[in-house]
Order: C-alpha cells, then structure tokens, then sequence
C-alpha cells in the first residue's frame, strides 16, 4: 500500500489543525503547520487552520480560578477533536488538565521554548525597583503568590487577555507591571520585550513553553503524520512535571511551579507550592535518572503534598 502521507492532501483532504483564536495560539498552530509541511514536503493547501472559540477566551472579567480553571481553554477544542470536525489540536500545555478526556492523547510535544517568565513594564526593569505599593497586574495565582513572597508590599490585580490586551492594558496604566511568559513573545517575535526571570527566583508553571499535540486515540494515520515532531527531551520534561501536577491535582485554583532540567542522564527537579497570599512557600529540588521521569514527579508531589497538609490550598 502506498503511503498516504506523500499525497498532496491527507486523506485526500486538508488535516484540520484546531486552535484556539489569539494571536499566540495562532503562531503556534503555524508552527506546527509549517513543521509538517517541511517534514512531509507538502504544501500550504494540504492543510487547514480551524480556530475554536473557547470558554476561557470568551469570559474575560472573571478570574480564571472562579470559572473552572484549565479546562476552560481546552474543552470546545476537545469537543471538535472527539467530533472528528478537526484531526489534532494544538495546546500550550501549561493549560492542560493533567487528565484528559478518555478516547484522546498526548503523545507529540514540540521542542520547549524559553520557559522562563518576563518581568513587563513601562518604567521599571526589574521588580525591586518596583515602589513600595505599586501595582502588578495578573491572572495566574502562581506569579501573584510568588511576587508576594518576594514583596509582600505590591498591590497585584486581575489582569486577564491574551498577550496583546495585557500590553494594551500596561500602556493604559492599569498596572505599573506585568509578567509574561518569554515563550509566547518568542512565538510572537517580541524577543526584547521585558526582563526574563530566572526560574531560581520565579518557578515557572508546570510545562511552560511547550506545545503539545492532541489526537483522537487509536486514529494511528493522524499519529503516525504528527510522530517526527515529537522532541523526546521535552516529553521526558512533560512526564516529570505533568506527574507532580496529577499528584498536587494542580489547576488554575492552585499556586504551584515546577520544572526539571536534564543534563546527560540525569533529571534535575525543582518544584514549588505556594500559599495564594504569598505567605508560605514549599520547595526543594529532586534528582533522578532520566529512565525514571514519573517516579521523579510523583515523589515530588508527594513530598510536598505532605509538607503543605490537608487544607494547604484554600
């Protein structure tokens, strides 16, 4: 039998690409458009860009953690994929429940970007030069814990958009600061905007940076197109933070950073909880053999699951 993927067209059709609306999520669905299109040698009309609109980019004057957490940027693309409207989504995987629907996977994750978040603002470099009172700007309960664990003195408000509008909003003076993540505005091209962080001061989100690709399990044919994109590092990352997140049941709600570095055959874990006001903080560093990914993030998660007690998140 002839193989499919040297037609023109997959399925005789364009592969339908879901993403989400905002003009990150789009430079990520090019991404990977024009990834497959090298790989495979194909060309622009053997593919399709199917934008989703979903909960999370509808509903802008909540806070995340009010209206249900990740899933609200993920559960309208999901619908398409279990539909078969689209054939693979493309997700930041920071906002991936770490449970999925029961017929879909993850099994394909692009190259990491930069994961490191970016300190944002007209007048300031850095955040000790932050005044005493200044406000901050913010829709991520990790980045407001830890700011306030750094200087308990700031003001940090709701700050809700897509990279564009949280500018748009700086520029307008809501805040005197922001954070962005430096993958999104390397995915922009906005290389020299702010002051990246290093994750020893501000722990990044659990897969930060990533783009992750969703099918429809058992659709062997879709898998097989997608396969040489995976980039088996960040997959043994994705396994690390992803089993320590499934541990803490880390959502939106819950202030938590991780990340692992792997350097040869070893895996280096640096995972943090956060009290939502700052106040406390658990942290430590693991190490493991990079054979042993999960082991390595559920002993984490445990550890500090313990650490931080029952009620350590309300």
């Amino acid at each position: 039998m002839p193989n499919q993927y040297n037609k023109r067209n997959f399925y005789d059709r364009p592969l339908k690409i879901g993403t989400r609306g905002s003009p990150l999520a789009l430079a990520q669905a090019n991404e990977t458009k024009n990834k497959l299109m090298d790989i495979h040698s194909l060309g622009e009309d053997a593919f399709e860009i199917c934008v989703i609109s979903t909960q999370g980019d509808r509903v802008q004057n909540r806070a995340l953690s009010e209206i249900g957490g990740k899933g609200l940027f993920t559960k309208d693309i999901e619908d398409n994929l279990l539909s078969e409207t689209i054939d693979v989504a493309v997700h930041s995987m920071k906002d991936m429940p770490t449970e999925l629907p029961r017929n879909l996977e993850i099994s394909v994750f692009l190259e990491r970007e930069d994961p490191r978040d970016s300190f944002i603002s007209e007048k300031y470099k850095k955040i000790e030069d932050l005044p005493q009172g200044s406000v901050v700007g913010t829709s991520s309960l990790r980045r407001k814990a830890q700011l306030l664990a750094l200087r308990s003195d700031l003001k940090v408000i709701e700050f809700r958009g897509n990279v564009q509008t949280r500018l748009k909003k700086l520029k307008e003076k809501v805040a005197d600061a922001t954070f962005l993540a430096c993958a999104g505005l390397n995915r922009l091209a906005m290389y020299e905007l702010g002051c990246p962080l290093p994750i020893e001061k501000m722990l990044p989100a659990v897969a930060q940076g990533v783009i992750g690709l969703e099918s429809k399990k058992g659709n062997t044919q879709v898998l097989d197109f997608i396969q040489p994109l995976n980039h088996d590092l960040t997959r043994i990352q994705m396994l690390v933070e992803r089993s320590f997140l499934a541990v803490l049941d880390g959502s939106c709600r819950t202030p938590i950073g991780g990340h692992a570095l792997i350097h040869g055959s070893e895996i280096l874990f640096h995972g943090e909880i956060l009290k939502s006001d700052g106040s406390l903080v658990h942290k430590n560093v693991w190490s493991g053999s990079i054979s042993e990914p999960e082991a390595i993030g559920i002993e984490a998660g445990n550890v500090l699951k313990e650490k931080g007690g029952k009620n350590f998140f309300e």
